[in-house]
């Protein structure tokens, strides 16, 4: 019962619209106070400080500040330039091409809100130019953007894995199948919705021409082999790949692109000390709050409660579906598993689901939340752009929503399409 008071207060702020990160700290700082006095204030500056700064979080804003870095050096216009010559050929091949584009740049940003705000500014206009429905536009680029979360580098995967203190790099293994399954399923759907509105065909398949777009994106596409071949491999850690992203998006940028100049590179790293800024300050109060619930044994309290009612596991999964999902449309994912993945990990363990298999679950149904009003982060960014309201752009993208829920159910009741890869080079 405490525990849910205290969740209760938290979306009640949020409701009025103090930041999350405020509403998590007023919360946790008046639950210490009342339940322990005033004595426990001395002890909150060390819990923030050592709630931001663990190790694989500095692995966010290099992520944020490689994909700023990238963006400002020409990669979105050289994916989309080869998607195009690859995908163009397909009736609607310029939705495929936003998907297919999004699935590269994903590789890169681990950001969705990134990517759609990246190609979105350059698809959305496109496709509308080409006769597309706005509502079908907006609803292609932000339903393709959410594979950014899935597919690795992601940032919310990082944030799991400093919660439930498991491994970020078999996480990003995880993601590869899930997020390919999720990118062609798309594509499908728009391929069906390219029949419905009879919507035109690109250009002809030509080897010439895709040969021509890949040796201009050739550096693009070799950044994430780099990047994620080191990972995957054990050379680096995830921070440390990182770093080497930035390195290399740099070097890239500068010496070989040269597109990137002064102006570009300092907006980027504007971006990313602001986005990291937004994460961190959350961390820091989640961790106010995380502190609180553990002294009061909160998770133990909960995991025996819902143990003490099923321990089927196909049942507890159903029951943290539907959480994730409720809570996908009210709180950003870094918000959900920060305040969230600490309390529920007892239970987690107790009825026996992988922590991998599990961090997949809750990164796929965030990704969801992504695209569900009334927050939906990402959705709005595609109706912005596209000059559509939310609720037009919905009545579309409920179908491109359907094919991450089924994403979904697939890897909740058969772990092998998501753990297949981690158990193959890792177990």
């Amino acid at each position: 019962m405490e525990m849910l008071l205290l969740f209760v207060c938290v979306l009640a702020l949020v409701v009025i619209d103090v930041p999350i990160a405020v509403s998590l700290g007023i919360v946790a700082v008046v639950a210490m106070v009342a339940g322990q006095g005033l004595a426990s204030l001395p002890n909150l500056p060390i819990v923030l400080y050592n709630g931001a700064t663990s190790f694989p979080l500095i692995a966010i804003p290099l992520f944020i500040l490689a994909g700023a870095i990238m963006n400002a050096s020409g990669i979105s216009r050289r994916l989309i330039a080869f998607a195009s010559a690859v995908l163009g050929f397909i009736r609607g091949g310029l939705a495929m091409v936003s998907i297919g584009a999004s699935m590269f740049f994903a590789e890169i940003s681990g950001s969705a809100v990134a990517d759609v705000s990246a190609l979105g500014s350059i698809l959305i206009p496109a496709m509308k130019s080409k006769g597309y429905p706005k509502a079908v536009a907006a609803a292609v680029m932000s339903s393709a953007a959410t594979l950014a979360v899935i597919i690795p580098p992601s940032i919310p995967m990082i944030l799991y894995a400093v919660m439930a203190e498991t491994s970020v790099v078999q996480l990003f293994v995880a993601g590869i199948v899930p997020g390919v399954l999720g990118g062609f399923g798309l594509m499908g759907m728009a391929y069906w919705f390219a029949r419905r509105y009879n919507l035109p065909v690109e250009e002809a398949f030509q080897w010439p021409r895709i040969w021509k777009t890949f040796k201009e994106a050739f550096w693009a596409f070799f950044l994430p082999v780099i990047i994620l071949g080191a990972i995957f491999g054990g050379v680096v850690t995830a921070t440390e790949g990182a770093a080497l992203a930035v390195v290399a998006a740099l070097f890239i940028g500068l010496v070989i692109y040269r597109e990137l100049d002064l102006p570009h590179l300092k907006s980027a790293m504007i971006e990313g000390g602001v986005q990291t800024a937004v994460v961190m300050l959350l961390v820091a109060s989640s961790a106010l709050l995380g502190t609180y619930l553990t002294e009061i044994q909160a998770p133990q309290k909960l995991a025996r409660a819902i143990t003490e009612f099923t321990n089927n596991k196909l049942v507890v999964l159903m029951l943290l579906n539907v959480l994730f999902l409720l809570l996908g449309c009210f709180l950003h994912s870094a918000a959900a598993i920060i305040l969230v993945v600490p309390v529920v990990m007892p239970l987690v363990k107790a009825v026996g689901i992988d922590p991998v298999h599990f961090g997949l679950i809750v990164t796929i149904n965030l990704g969801i939340g992504q695209q569900t009003p009334p927050v939906a982060s990402v959705l709005m960014v595609a109706c912005s752009i596209a000059k559509a309201t939310v609720w037009e752009v919905t009545r579309v993208n409920i179908y491109f929503i359907g094919v991450l829920f089924a994403v979904l159910m697939l890897v909740t009741y058969f772990p092998p399409s998501g753990l297949f890869l981690v158990e193959l080079f890792y177990r």
